[in-house]
């Protein structure tokens, strides 16, 4: 399975992103898609995943969607209200339900400025 993940940028705070991650490869076998991040200095952190349910990180509750296509094996994370320390690179993981980080993708960068 790969993952491609896309739609980082540079915005303002207060501003909207939409990331989207395509799976390809053997993607039946996908039960769980999701992102996490990692900013400078920081290490990798849980953001939003996709499974028999949503789950959110408590830093984005309220803020963040994640929504999945599963016909066209993609999942989005739509971040409105961003704010300066959600600047990290979003990395999409995707995986089975007994290992839901199976799969990582490169990642995308999202920079948010005060």
């Amino acid at each position: 399975v790969q993952l491609q993940a896309s739609g980082g940028g540079m915005v303002q705070a207060g501003d909207s992103l939409r990331l989207s991650c395509a799976a390809s490869g053997r993607t039946s076998s996908l039960y769980s898609m999701g992102w996490f991040r990692q900013a400078p200095g920081k290490e990798r952190e849980f953001v939003a995943r996709s499974a028999d349910r949503t789950y959110y990180a408590d830093s984005v509750k309220g803020r963040f969607t994640i929504s999945r296509d599963n016909a066209k094996n993609t999942v989005f994370l739509q971040t409105n209200s961003l704010k300066p320390e959600d600047t990290a690179v979003y990395y999409c993981a995707a995986g089975s339900i007994i290992r839901t980080t199976d799969y990582w993708g490169r990642g995308t960068q999202v920079t948010v400025s005060s």
